[in-house]
């Protein structure tokens, strides 16, 4: 049976309603809201007073109206909270402080050697950057901490096999240091929620979010919802296979897209014919894309390649209007070959869903995995209609 809506509820979800449009699309004012949401201009305005009573939405100054009284505009406010981002990233742990309108207060990087990923060691870095930030920003009230990370999460525990993980209590160990809401997700799966919301995706229904760094990954967005699978572990696009018996993986299979595309594979390949390369993962690959050797071309056409080949197969798969392509690496690369991954793309997709997909690349830059991570508490909190209900849980 269904539970029977109260008025209580009915309340909860008007101040969604309102404070959602309110977050994606500010200074308005309460007549425009009512528009926006489909509620009377009575409810939206009872529903502002709650909101101002609160601490979430503040006046922001007038508007001149035709032949009335100038309308008073809103805006949520930014001082009402902060929120924590984290990016365990394959190279670094990166924290950044926001205010709640995600604009960014502090931030702290720390260098990590890729593949090896200590799970201690990578708690104690978000705890200390934590800390950091935190002390920096000046920021008292927060409403939790997202953290992106390798892999697939399951209650608090993540499974990245590529660097050797397999149910790692991370949740449960930065439960040492902070009492703080945490939210955990993939870091492709942060990366596509920031970009629906602020970049190249904004506005968009069915969409693929492809994250190239030293590994690769996508988020899936279809019908405006991302897609998680029956475990939270949909959108492993860089462990698909593109060559039977292909090169090795890092995951211990072969031919996987991971081992053609990603960051580590790419410089491995352009070492194995050029000297003198940059011992470090990231100026290495720089070096590659500012390199004009024959060399150079042949590792960035192969790289094209496949990587319009696994392009191909997600449009197919998913029929997105949109693959956006982002992470450190492929925004590097992008620069330099998306006009041949478009290419390589066309020559393997279906027509049809080819011709209504655009292939583009992120607009948030390459630390959106921790923006996209300070979305996650940002959600609940709107999806709550600004009233807080998280408390921290045991780890199980």
């Amino acid at each position: 049976m269904h539970r029977r809506l109260t008025v209580r509820d009915l309340r909860a979800g008007n101040r969604a309603r309102v404070l959602r449009a309110l977050y994606f699309d500010q200074p308005r004012s309460r007549q425009e809201l009512a528009g926006a949401t489909g509620l009377s201009q009575a409810s939206v305005s009872n529903v502002v007073a709650e909101l101002i009573a609160d601490g979430v939405v503040v006046e922001a100054g007038q508007v001149d109206s035709d032949g009335g009284r100038p309308r008073v505009l809103l805006r949520v406010d930014p001082a009402h909270a902060a929120v924590v981002g984290v990016d365990v990233g394959e190279t670094h742990v990166l924290v950044e402080v926001f205010d709640l309108t995600l604009q960014r207060l502090a931030e702290a990087t720390f260098p990590m050697e890729p593949d090896v990923h200590s799970v201690d060691d990578v708690a104690r870095r978000v705890l200390e950057g934590l800390d950091r930030c935190l002390a920096a920003s000046g920021v008292g009230d927060v409403l939790g901490v997202g953290i992106g990370v390798p892999g697939q999460v399951e209650r608090g525990r993540v499974y990245a096999q590529t660097v050797g993980w397999h149910g790692v209590a991370l949740e449960q160990l930065l439960r040492t240091g902070t009492d703080l809401p945490l939210f955990l997700d993939n870091g492709a799966n942060t990366l596509g929620q920031a970009e629906v919301w602020f970049g190249a995706g904004r506005g968009t229904g069915d969409a693929v979010v492809a994250l190239i760094g030293s590994g690769v990954g996508a988020s899936v967005i279809t019908g405006g919802v991302l897609y998680r699978g029956s475990s939270g572990g949909a959108g492993e696009w860089g462990h698909t296979t593109v060559a039977l018996d292909g090169r090795p993986c890092r995951c211990g299979a072969h031919g996987c897209l991971e081992a053609y595309i990603g960051a580590s594979a790419v410089v491995d390949r352009y070492r194995a014919v050029k000297s003198d390369v940059p011992a470090e993962q990231e100026a290495a690959l720089a070096a590659l894309v500012a390199d004009g050797s024959r060399a150079a071309r042949d590792v960035l056409a192969e790289t094209a390649r496949y990587a319009g080949l696994g392009i191909a197969n997600l449009i197919n798969l998913f029929n997105p209007s949109q693959v956006i392509l982002g992470g450190w690496a492929g925004l590097l690369l992008g620069a330099r070959i998306l006009d041949d991954v478009r290419a390589q793309a066309s020559r393997h997709a279906l027509h049809r869903p080819f011709e209504q997909a655009s292939i583009t690349l992120c607009e948030l830059g390459p630390e959106s995995v921790a923006l996209g991570a300070a979305t996650l508490p940002v959600a609940e909190f709107l999806a709550a209609g600004g009233v807080r209900h998280r408390t921290p849980s045991p780890v199980v």
